[in-house]
């Protein structure tokens, strides 16, 4: 093992000190758009705030109507739009080391000159580095909210998602229903067949279900083979037929077994919000009707019925 050389330890020179600090003085108070772009920039991770910024100090050289930024993170689009567009356009691909960060675009009624344009690249090579930080900060905070497995959001998504939800459906006085599905006997296809087959039928079922909702509504992997689907806007009713439309899907998935085909059913519980409930014990409602349809048959909806 090498010897760590000891540090020697002696009092700070005073003028390198202050030298410090005017230099911190200057880089706080100094009117150079670049430096006080990344300045700037370096206060958040968040990609939208970000893009404020650099909207903020970029329309204050080159004038514009409209500024539209589009990246695809993960399996989620991130858009983010300002002002009102015009005939004249100029886009640019953001990359750094090989990698794309998005496209941004800027809009007007007269058309770019190309010092302007000269000058939009130059804050945007100063903006590249902190919007790629904040780039790979959404893509880690979307890892951290999807199922490895299946590809889609977890049950911390799905916690975040039922807060979010049920304060919307307080606010607006619209319907928000839950669906918990919970496949049917599948310890014993894991204990028969297998774990890999057993996670291949929980890709299919997962993607049968995206198949089976609209675009406003989503499909979180709840538990090991349970999940749960957040229908928005959506009463009761409604919501059982979203079910049995889920039910019969996976009903019909049909995966090579060997000797014979393996398939699988599930059990469905619903539950609709009820006004001035948390979203643990609209949870907990969609739970308990699941539990009636596992032991009232299984392969079966059962809604917990309110009284309006």
């Amino acid at each position: 093992m090498k010897n760590i050389p000891s540090i020697q330890q002696s009092p700070a020179q005073p003028q390198k000190l202050a030298a410090l600090r005017q230099a911190h003085q200057d880089w706080n108070n100094t009117p150079d758009v670049l430096t006080r772009l990344t300045r700037r920039l370096s206060t958040t991770l968040s990609l939208e705030q970000q893009l404020a910024i650099l909207a903020e100090e970029l329309v204050a050289i080159v004038p514009f109507t409209a500024l539209n930024y589009r990246h695809r993170i993960g399996k989620q689009d991130f858009v983010y739009a300002t002002g009102m567009g015009g005939p004249h356009r100029c886009e640019y691909r953001l990359s750094l080391e090989g990698v794309n960060y998005g496209t941004l675009a800027l809009q007007r009624r007269q058309r770019f000159s190309e010092q302007e344009l000269e000058g939009v690249e130059m804050i945007l090579s100063a903006a590249i580095c902190p919007i790629r930080n904040a780039c790979q900060y959404v893509a880690i905070e979307q890892a951290s909210l999807t199922d490895s497995l299946t590809g889609i959001p977890n049950k911390r998504a799905l916690d975040d998602a039922l807060q979010r939800s049920s304060v919307l459906s307080e606010r607006h006085g619209e319907p928000y229903s839950l669906v918990l599905c919970d496949l049917d006997h599948f310890k014993t296809v894991n204990d028969t067949h297998g774990h890999v087959v057993g996670d291949h039928l929980l890709q299919l079922a997962a993607a049968e279900i995206e198949k089976s909702i609209r675009t406003s509504d989503t499909v979180y992997r709840f538990g090991g083979e349970e999940f749960a689907i957040l229908l928005p806007h959506t009463s009761e009713q409604d919501a059982r037929d979203v079910a049995e439309r889920v039910r019969e899907a996976i009903a019909a998935i049909r995966v090579d077994g060997g000797e014979k085909e393996l398939k699988v059913t599930t059990s469905c519980g619903v539950a609709t919000f009820l006004p001035k409930e948390s979203s643990q014990a609209w949870l907990a409602r969609a739970d308990e009707a699941l539990y009636r349809a596992k032991h009232q048959g299984r392969n079966c909806t059962r809604v917990f019925a309110t009284i309006s």
